[in-house]
């Protein structure tokens, strides 16, 4: 593991798939929620993060939408240390019915749904891309800052 990253692990003995915890030999307790802080200069942190994810995701959920997990992880990473200049963190979380990914700022204010035209090159696309591919997203503010998230339905593999 990197520093700045933690991975928790679940404590409860029914999520671990048929094999119970107390038995000799009995499996690992596998990960059930990435945690990631990063440096606001940190931009090789967009693909470091998304490695995590896609690691973290490996045995836990189906390839297309892990696909698609990344890449919004990316953009919503992307915009955080771009637009606020103050880090962010990173958490993804892993349940039977879906996938709850979590990016967040230390800087007030909603983003601003941007629709780019044919000049902007790549840029000015990110949410829209949430907005289109997740199942559902949104903003919550806090005192300091606001967390963007992303859900994606599915099963586990």
């Amino acid at each position: 593991m990197r520093a700045g990253e933690t991975m928790e692990r679940q404590g409860d003995a029914d999520s671990m798939e048929g094999e119970a915890s107390h038995q000799p030999g009995a499996k690992e307790r596998q990960p059930v929620r990435l945690h990631r802080r990063l440096a606001h200069t940190d931009l090789a942190a967009v693909g470091e993060v998304r490695s995590a994810l896609r690691e973290f995701l490996r045995h836990r959920w189906q390839a297309e939408p892990a696909e698609v997990a990344e890449l919004l992880l990316s953009e919503l990473v992307t915009n955080a240390l771009i637009h606020t200049r103050h880090g962010a963190v990173v958490t993804a979380s892993v349940a039977p019915a879906g996938l709850r990914v979590e990016v967040r700022d230390f800087v007030s204010g909603l983003p601003v749904s941007y629709v780019p035209n044919a000049d902007d090159g790549t840029h000015g696309r990110g949410l829209l891309l949430v907005r289109s591919l997740a199942d559902a997203w949104g903003v919550n503010t806090h005192a300091l800052g606001k967390v963007v998230w992303f859900e994606l339905d599915g099963e586990r593999p």
